[in-house]
């Protein structure tokens, strides 16, 4: 399929009105209506993972630590140490101390509860435990430890761990799935497992004879399943809380590879992990089994995601969110509150890290950060935002509507050496710069474009006949120093195109994946830069006949003359073929897969400047072996038992990129695998 081409002709104007029209997109509204403020500044701990308020003293609160520490304070006062556990801990990537609660009771019996990961069991044990504090909460009795509840693990991952009293006086714990990817052992579904579960239990006259009791009303209670089930079918519910005023338990499950969710839990309930994961069914027939209900939100994994639970905002310390719950994202930090009647609206950016919330009695949702000591939500600074950004393209100067082949004057079109692999789509790309500015290149050869400036890129999707079809138009805008994407589905008519929130699929029967708001992130991360194909190693070519590409940039005063660089080299061509299979990893892949990328736990840096050997590539397989016995990421000799080659090629969970593409490379595959076969050994 040939590229559709843009009119070279139609960029000889040099009016200011006309480099403005497209360049200078406003924000959309509402992306910072809400953001994360650091709070109690004398606190410095790192691996903070639960904030919890005293039982009665409003001013005195606890910062649990993953390493085993709990600090306490009050007001402006330097922290203390409550307790250090460190010593009776199994630690490990999500293990370690979890949370604390605060008997109902407290003022009379003292007694606290501690969830934490234990050495012992499969992998270790998960833990909660009563002690007793003699000194209202400044210090903990750690010799006087009464153990409640003890499960074995299997994995050292989805481990939950989340604590708390429900308003009706019991002990709630939730428990993920017991690890490892999809749950092997079927744990989140077995009634007769504790794992993947809510469980609620009656400490109200613990000993070591009897530490809990069942209460009547827990829907196992008299048989069919495990009496200490509430609710199943979670892969990893690792923050939950109630609102108090109408006693509704909110859960936020960590997703696999598809969404992350939030559930309103309620007794007996099954949320459907490992046979959906939020509204999708993961390769199983009786996903639409109505006993299985589905999130009242949820979001889409980019790349890496990890839901953080909230709560519903009490108080008015919020006011435009008052009575919504709110949660946020651990990875970008992205903030949403839960839509009247379901669905996840992003209402702030700025909670990266927070590993826990929890809701004070004056209305202050404090957080606790995993890198960054405490943290509370406050209104932002900008309300409502601006309310003139454009929700259809046609409002945008970046295309022309009448041809959409053609790019209106201001708008310069470039290519790239190299493409990114979109399912086979023809691109058109632009740039629109603000008057009187230019970009430059960086040491590392990346365009830094200057604010205000906006990269188009149109989508057309071939079809089984040849035709193509004008799917999709995004627009990437620099607001300030931030890279935000925005994309807009086109009418199946082509009369215009709409902006498009949520991920889903183009209309008129296409199975172009629409990326939403939340999409672009993925693949434009902070840490790769934001654009990817505007490299000096990408643009450095020819116009089709018409020049050199960085020469006209230069020319029409986008861009600073830029220094000499070597293109890259086309992955079908006749470069050595480790280059051109590293080039065709690069372009694809380590967006993400690179240090302090959104990769996950794949532990990969794709990046074409590494050696093989500090790519990752020859490494055991963090993230799955996807049932290849003794596998690596790249078996040398054998695409068969290399991870890499059966991601590339597969379809649902497995699949890589996750997320934008549902048709394989088979090019780019076979270019994989070629090279795969040709290696004798790795690094």
């Amino acid at each position: 399929m040939a590229m559709v081409q843009a009119s070279l002709g139609c960029h000889e104007s040099t009016d200011a009105t006309a480099r403005q029209a497209c360049a200078n997109l406003p924000a959309l509204p509402g992306a910072d209506r809400v953001r994360v403020v650091r709070r109690a500044p004398q606190i410095n701990a790192e691996g903070g993972v639960a904030i919890v308020q005293h039982p009665s003293d409003d001013e005195r609160f606890y910062l649990v630590t993953k390493p085993g520490q709990i600090l306490t304070w009050r007001g402006a006062t330097p922290p203390t140490i409550m307790a250090d556990v460190s010593a009776s801990l199994f630690i490990a990537g999500e293990a370690g101390l979890l949370d604390l609660a605060f008997d109902p009771d407290f003022e009379d019996n003292g007694a606290v509860y501690l969830s934490y990961d234990a050495p012992g069991g499969t992998a270790m044990l998960s833990r909660v435990s009563r002690f007793r504090s003699d000194d209202d909460g400044l210090t903990l009795r750690t010799d006087d430890e009464l153990i409640v509840l003890e499960i074995d693990q299997p994995f050292t991952n989805h481990n939950g761990g989340d604590i708390g009293f429900g308003p009706d006086g019991m002990l709630y714990l939730g428990l993920g799935d017991g690890g490892s990817a999809g749950d092997p052992q079927g744990n989140a579904q077995d009634p007769e497992s504790l794992l993947g579960k809510i469980l609620r239990v009656d400490v109200r006259a613990a000993s070591a004879m009897q530490p809990y009791a069942i209460p009547d009303d827990n829907p196992f209670a008299g048989g069919g399943g495990r009496p200490e089930i509430w609710a199943l079918g979670f892969r990893n519910p690792w923050r939950w809380s109630f609102d108090v005023p109408t006693a509704t338990l909110w859960v936020g499950d960590v997703g696999q590879h598809r969404w992350e969710e939030v559930d309103r839990v309620e007794r007996g309930g099954n949320y459907g992990w490992g046979l959906k994961e939020g509204s999708d069914c993961i390769g199983t027939d009786t996903c639409d089994d109505p006993a299985l209900r589905d999130p009242i939100a949820q979001y889409r994994n980019t790349g890496v995601a990890s839901v953080v639970g909230g709560a519903v905002l009490r108080g008015g310390t919020v006011p435009a969110f008052e009575g919504s719950y709110v949660f946020s994202d651990f990875y970008d930090g992205s903030i949403f509150r839960v839509r009247e009647g379901g669905g996840a609206e992003v209402i702030g950016s700025s909670a990266r890290g927070v590993a826990g919330w929890m809701l004070a009695r004056d209305g202050t949702l404090w957080g606790a950060s995993y890198f960054d000591g405490v943290v509370a939500l406050e209104p932002g600074e900008d309300g409502e935002g601006d309310d003139s950004f454009p929700r259809l393209l046609s409002q945008t100067g970046c295309v022309d509507m009448d041809d959409p082949t053609r790019l209106p004057a201001g708008v310069e079109p470039y290519d790239v050496n190299v493409a990114f692999w979109s399912d086979g789509a023809s691109k058109q790309r632009a740039v629109a710069v603000p008057e009187g500015a230019r970009a430059h290149a960086d040491a590392q050869g990346a365009i830094v474009w200057p604010p205000g400036t906006v990269l188009v890129k149109s989508f057309w999707q071939p079809d089984a006949s040849g035709a193509s079809t004008l799917v999709e138009t995004r627009l990437l805008a620099r607001h300030g120093d931030a890279w935000v994407g925005y994309g807009y589905a086109w009418a199946p008519d082509g009369s215009d195109a709409t902006l498009v929130e949520d991920e889903g699929v183009a209309p008129a029967g296409s199975q172009w994946q629409l990326p939403g708001l939340r999409g672009c992130r993925a693949c434009h991360t902070d840490v790769a830069g934001g654009p990817l194909g505007t490299h000096l190693d990408q643009l450095a070519r020819d116009d089709d006949g018409g020049g050199e590409q960085l020469a006209r940039l230069v020319e029409h005063g986008l861009l600073e003359p830029p220094p000499a660089v070597e293109p890259l080299v086309d992955p079908q061509g006749s470069a050595p073929l480790e280059q051109r299979a590293r080039t065709y990893l690069a372009v694809n892949c380590s967006p993400c897969h690179r240090e302090e990328g959104t990769g996950g736990r794949a532990a990969l840096d794709l990046r074409l400047s590494l050696p093989l050997a500090d790519t990752g590539l020859c490494d055991p397989p963090r993230a799955g072996e996807l049932d290849l016995d003794g596998a690596l990421v790249i078996t040398p000799g054998d695409p068969a038992r290399s991870v890499l080659s059966q991601r590339l090629r597969a379809t649902g969970d497995a699949r890589m990129p996750p997320l934008g593409s549902v048709r394989i490379d088979e090019q780019g595959a076979a270019l994989v695998d070629a090279w795969i076969e040709s290696l004798a050994s790795c690094p």
